[in-house]
Formats: C-alpha cells, sequence, structure tokens
C-alpha cells in the first residue's frame, strides 16, 4: 500500500535515502482509481528501494500548488529531492516500471 503524503508529511518523504514517487490524485478521479490501484502494487513490489506515495489533491493544497498539479493522475519520480521525470494521465503497469527501474538505475 502506498503512503499518504500530506503538506505536512511532504518534506519529511521528499528527503528520504531512497528515490520517491508521488501519485497526485482525487477521490472523485476515474482515471486516479485505475492509477492508484498499479501504484499500490509497485508499493508492495518496490518495498524498501523506492518510497511510494499518494497526495490527494483535495486535501493538500500546498504541495499541488508547489509543482504546478492541473492535471490528474500527475506522478512525479524525485531522486535526491529533484524531479527526474513526470507522468501525467491514466498510465500502464509496464510503463511506471520502466521509469521505476531507470529511477533506480
Amino acid at each position: 500500500m502506498a503512503l499518504e503524503i500530506t503538506d505536512a508529511t511532504f518534506n519529511d518523504v521528499l528527503n528520504s535515502d531512497l528515490p520517491v514517487v508521488i501519485d497526485f490524485w482525487a477521490e472523485w478521479c476515474g482515471p486516479c482509481r485505475v492509477v492508484g490501484t498499479i501504484v499500490d502494487e509497485l508499493a508492495t513490489q518496490y518495498d524498501g528501494k523506492v518510497v511510494i506515495g499518494k497526495v490527494d489533491v483535495d486535501n493538500n493544497d500546498e504541495i499541488t500548488t508547489k509543482f504546478g498539479i492541473r492535471n490528474i493522475p500527475t506522478i512525479l519520480f524525485f531522486k535526491n529531492g529533484e524531479i527526474v521525470d513526470k507522468q501525467v494521465g491514466e498510465v500502464q503497469k509496464t510503463a511506471l516500471v520502466e521509469k521505476i527501474d531507470k529511477l533506480l538505475g
């Protein structure tokens, strides 16, 4: 299960020694639910290698605004606290696995 990230916990998560993958989503967003299931699977698959979390855009304006999230789902990939990749919209698991493996490479 992916980590629930909020405005209050975001900096602690980003300061992880591990790469970080964050899914920006909302409860009312159909494609977000599809991607959210995949993100939860990946959180289990990459446990201990990558921090994978979710930000509910309706309840966390600070982070959402900071990264200019206008379309959801949006997934940001961080390494050493910097954005190194981005995925906007519904996506297949294989594409996310490829991006995470690249992040670890």
